[in-house]
């Protein structure tokens, strides 16, 4: 199914779907993440990830690598919008929130991507019923093979080369409609929900089949994908993997529409972050 940014009728759908906070809710009632990210070498990638995320939940937990000690001490006190947690406590924040991100910002090759690639595998093993999203990092030291562990669909949010290292299937050259059916096909395969970033995003869990076309070259700036997986964690606390996929896509993308209007190619990451909930708004509420 195709769905434009453009064409209200095609979003209203997950938009009826959307999880809307009760009147009467209390802290934590809706949705409490956790964000796993960071290293020596990138500590960005998930702040925007986190921060993103917390517009959407109602906590979110930090936890960045030793590696990133320096700058998680920094964090403490600049990042308001959540909780830092310490890494002795990672798997009594993963039984206590709802959804975990893990992988933006973390390093792929030597010592730190061998922490990234046993972490990912420790906490498959441990936790196969959590509600994970896999971004980055992750996909890039992960075995496929392990996603088919888990007994609760994980969502994976890799762009091509990432797809084709987890995967080992090339999909550069082929066309969109041969990349449609590779990612149904492996969605499918190892039970699971792809969210593959392209210029039009393809989502599958092997059964349902969505294209999302919206968005413009803006959204090539660094942060962006990282927004993007934050925004789906966030989002997948309280709804469905697909729905979740679908809307972070939709979202993401309006709001690089909605930000194209009023600064051309000329915005970043935090203009997303900082727009994001406003076109949310407009879009569910129609304000």
């Amino acid at each position: 199914m195709l769905i434009r940014t453009s064409d209200t009728k095609a979003i209203q759908p997950f938009l009826d779907k959307l999880y809307i906070p009760p009147p009467n809710s209390h802290k934590g009632q809706n949705g409490r993440v956790l964000v796993i990210g960071g290293s020596s070498l990138f500590h960005a990638a998930s702040i925007w990830a986190a921060e993103i995320a917390s517009r959407f939940a109602d906590t979110v937990h930090y936890l960045s690598t030793i590696e990133n000690e320096e700058v998680f001490l920094t964090l403490k006190k600049k990042f308001q919008n959540g909780i830092i947690v310490p890494q002795k406590d990672t798997d009594f924040y993963i039984k206590e929130d709802d959804a975990v991100l893990i992988g933006p910002g973390m390093v792929r090759e030597g010592e730190e991507g061998e922490y990234t690639r046993d972490l990912t595998r420790s906490l498959i093993e441990k936790f196969p019923e959590k509600r994970f999203v896999f971004d980055a990092g992750s996909l890039h030291t992960m075995d496929a093979d392990w996603l088919k562990k888990l007994k609760t669909k994980p969502i994976i949010t890799p762009h091509q080369i990432e797809f084709e290292k987890l995967f080992d299937i090339s999909i550069n050259n082929d066309s969109f409609d041969e990349k449609i059916n590779i990612v149904r096909e492996t969605a499918k395969k190892f039970k699971s929900v792809i969210l593959l970033k392209t210029v039009i995003d393809i989502i599958s869990d092997g059964e349902e089949t969505y294209v999302v076309e919206g968005g413009n070259a803006g959204l090539t700036k660094g942060g962006t994908g990282d927004a993007l997986a934050g925004l789906t964690v966030a989002l997948f606390a309280k709804n469905s993997a697909v729905e979740s996929a679908v809307l972070a896509s939709i979202i993401l993308k309006k709001t690089a529409d909605t930000l194209f209007s009023e600064k051309g190619y000329w915005y970043n990451v935090s203009d997303i972050i900082d727009k994001v909930a406003n076109v949310l708004v407009q879009l569910k509420f129609k304000l």
